[in-house]
């Protein structure tokens, strides 16, 4: 894998910001690039290596630039294992992150709210996660070039962050949710008895993504912070039919408190 890595880095280093700091846009949260100062933008189907998005809301482009004057790298658009990807490739943008300089990840996601609390359009702070996708990034052969063998995982999301985001949320007025992310899957939504099992499991929302970026992360020793945009009800009698449009919908509505969130946070990184 390094070999292929490196032939990602050497494609991509000519572009490098010096940036410190990685951002993944999820389902619908793209709008964050409007207030992105763009330096270079590079269509992932020119990057060696890289996978390519199938998903139509995610627009498939690394971008270099600065938010709020920090220097950044934003992958606008991330590979999902319902694609048809192995875990590897689900990962690898983020290891080349990594390599390229990158030490703090932040991931957004849109999900199903498990909470009965939660309302649509909430930012949920991701504290921890459960795993329950069929295949682990870290299956295999370890390199121990890029992690140890068995990557310690009991701060998955790093507390100083979180706080950190807490602090910022309270200043802007934003209100925020905390909880537990389970991963699986998909790409069919879940049944009212999935999403009950779920939540009985100790879930307060479930998506599709960001635990293996999470995992892969954690093995490289990236600080991670992730946030949740709360698009549909997992909660029994507030279930109900939805489309890609109603989920984009409700992260639209979602997108400008995220984007104030996330812009003031990597200022204080």
């Amino acid at each position: 894998m390094l070999a292929a890595i490196q032939e990602s880095i050497d494609f991509l280093k000519h572009y490098y910001n010096d940036a410190k700091t990685g951002i993944i846009l999820g389902t619908g949260l793209g709008a964050l690039v409007n207030d992105l100062e763009i330096h270079a933008s590079i269509s992932y189907k020119d990057i060696p290596h890289f996978p390519l998005s199938t998903v139509e809301s995610h627009k498939g482009k690394l971008l270099f630039g600065t938010l709020n004057g920090v220097a950044v790298i934003v992958m606008q658009g991330r590979f999902h294992y319902y694609e048809g990807y192995s875990m590897e490739q689900v990962t690898f943008p983020v290891r080349v992150l990594k390599l390229l300089g990158i030490k703090n990840l932040i991931i957004s996601n849109a999900s199903g709210g498990l909470n009965p609390s939660f309302e649509i359009s909430d930012l949920m702070l991701i504290t921890d996660h459960i795993n329950l996708l069929p295949e682990h990034p870290l299956r295999g052969k370890n390199d121990d070039r890029l992690g140890p063998r068995f990557p310690d995982m009991s701060e998955p999301y790093d507390l100083e962050l979180i706080e950190k985001a807490k602090s910022v949320a309270k200043e802007l007025d934003i209100k925020l949710q905390t909880g537990v992310y389970a991963a699986v899957q998909g790409p069919a939504l879940e049944t009212p008895a999935e999403y009950k099992y779920l939540r009985i499991i100790g879930a307060d929302t479930v998506g599709m993504s960001t635990v293996p970026e999470n995992i892969v992360a954690r093995h490289m020793g990236m600080r991670v912070f992730a946030v949740s945009v709360i698009t549909d009800l997992g909660v029994e009698g507030k279930i109900r039919k939805i489309s890609l449009q109603d989920v984009l919908d409700a992260a639209a509505l979602a997108e400008p408190k995220l984007s104030k969130l996330i812009q003031v946070l990597v200022t204080r990184i």
